[in-house]
């Protein structure tokens, strides 16, 4: 990410659109192991959609307000810029690691589920 104020205005753009797929499609990977297969993908599709969306404005509200103190420019300075690119990258390890446990808690009810059924 240093490298990206170098760049040329519309790569640094490209650039950023590109970082944004990236972290859809990792975000996308752990949102799947929460929402059940249905009949519909359609269906899959909004709820991705809704529950990605509900973690971005998550994401974006806690940063923005945790790492923004100051509005004498319409640049963060330093010290913003580093705190809310800290402050993402943990919400999305945390966001992960949450997704993640709450499968393996899901895995562990259906099979004990099942094990009751055959008794």
């Amino acid at each position: 990410m240093e490298g990206v104020p170098n760049l040329p205005p519309h790569l640094q753009g490209e650039f950023m659109k590109q970082m944004e797929n990236m972290q859809m499609k990792d975000s996308l990977r752990s949102v799947w192991l929460l929402i059940p297969v249905t009949c519909c993908d359609w269906i899959s599709d909004v709820l991705i959609f809704s529950t990605l969306s509900v973690l971005y404005n998550n994401l974006v509200s806690k940063c923005f307000t945790n790492c923004v103190t100051s509005f004498r420019s319409k640049s963060l300075d330093k010290y913003e810029t580093s705190c809310v690119e800290n402050c993402a990258e943990r919400y999305i390890k945390m966001t992960q690691r949450v997704g993640l446990r709450f499968a393996e808690s899901q895995a562990l009810q259906q099979k004990r589920a099942a094990e009751m059924m055959g008794k």
